[in-house]
């Protein structure tokens, strides 16, 4: 069940009360929690259960920090898993509640030479910022040492979400603008997916259309309706990837959040405009859609619409301005990254699913040409 309104939070009661849980392993950002002013509903349910709180792990899923989950978990066999936070609380749940049940070692699982096979206990995600859309998704990304997974399975999709958009009112304005133009790109890619169709297609075009009007005022100068707005923006796009997944800005920003420590979102939009100047040169020869460099073309004329644009020049140029106005570098270079050797560092990092998901076949020197 899904719940997204002011106050969704109290929904977590009910759902306790219908699935009789009494054994909690709560994973919770504790910063977060301290401020966002869930404490009051959450500590009123759990008063009447058992709880383990899985708390003080690392920015990102890492392997160490998902290990020490699966440890707790086995120990602790709950009966329910609530995470609380941003990507990487939604994204720990995922996988301890999942990797726990594995017979199969955990880090041969995230690396895809293993799999999932059983459903872990019930998974109630309650984001705390809007950005990720992680409540929406079946995948899960883990980091082992620097290098990027993506984890996809059925099982990973949570039981419930409970997106509350109050809890996001204590966000400052870095977090605002960076998780806000992690679900504005996340659209934008959706749309041009290989994968997208077109059910991904519409909840990605609405997100578009909800950022565009509200991400700057959200982080400039907030009010409960921008923020409210920027819940459902991350929600829909969560909903979009959900179908088509992201593809070459989200392959290109994991090195970057990685090596120079880029917040995910800011680093994904910094290969926004150069991706979408790219694809919108598709043709028949590079095109990776088997739906041919026509129906690319259409799905960018989508995006230059979406903001506010007449061509994909202007399209770059509007983006580029909502990232200024909220206080984010425009490209690598604005970021301090220069050198060949960084590009080609970023480029020799890229998750190569996502970027086979991508609408224009790349290669290496393409990638470096268009970053430089």
């Amino acid at each position: 069940m899904n719940f997204l309104y002011d106050g969704a939070i109290n929904e977590v009661a009910g759902i306790f009360m219908r699935g009789k849980f009494r054994k909690v392993l709560f994973v919770a950002d504790e910063d977060a929690y301290r401020v966002c002013g869930a404490d009051t509903a959450l500590e009123s349910v759990f008063e009447h259960c058992l709880v383990s709180r899985f708390v003080g792990f690392e920015l990102n899923p890492k392997l160490i920090d998902i290990q020490r989950g699966i440890e707790v978990s086995r120990e602790f066999s709950p009966d329910v898993i609530v995470a609380l936070g941003g990507g990487t609380a939604i994204d720990l749940g995922k996988l301890i509640g999942s990797l726990s049940v594995q017979s199969a070692d955990s880090p041969d699982i995230i690396r895809g030479s293993d799999t999932i096979t059983q459903k872990g206990p019930p998974l109630i995600a309650i984001p705390t910022t809007a950005g990720t859309g992680s409540e929406e998704t079946h995948f899960a990304v883990a980091y082992i040492g620097d290098k990027k997974f993506s984890i996809a399975h059925e099982f990973l999709l949570p039981d419930h979400s409970i997106v509350d958009p109050q809890l996001t009112h204590s966000l400052p304005a870095r977090i605002t603008a960076a998780t806000g133009l992690d679900a504005f790109c996340q659209a934008i890619e959706s749309i041009w997916a290989v994968g997208g169709t077109e059910e991904s297609t519409d909840f990605a075009s609405e997100a578009v259309e909800i950022a565009v009007a509200n991400i700057v005022q959200a982080v400039v100068e907030p009010t409960p309706a921008t923020r409210m707005a920027m819940c459902r923006a991350s929600n829909l796009a969560g909903k979009a990837i959900n179908i088509s997944k992201t593809t070459a800005p989200h392959a290109l920003s994991y090195y970057l959040t990685s090596r120079y420590g880029i917040p995910h979102g800011i680093a994904v939009a910094l290969t926004l405009t150069p991706m979408l100047t790219y694809n919108a040169d598709v043709c028949e020869n590079d095109c990776a859609d088997p739906r041919g460099a026509e129906h690319v073309q259409r799905r960018i004329e989508t995006i230059v619409k979406l903001l506010g644009a007449s061509n994909p020049r202007e399209a770059c140029e509007r983006f580029s301005e909502i990232v200024s106005k909220i206080g984010c570098p425009r490209s690598l270079a604005e970021a301090g990254i220069t050198t060949t050797d960084q590009l080609q560092n970023i480029v020799s990092s890229v998750n190569e699913q996502r970027m086979l998901n991508n609408p224009r076949k790349t290669t290496s020197a393409s990638l470096i040409e268009l970053l430089s």
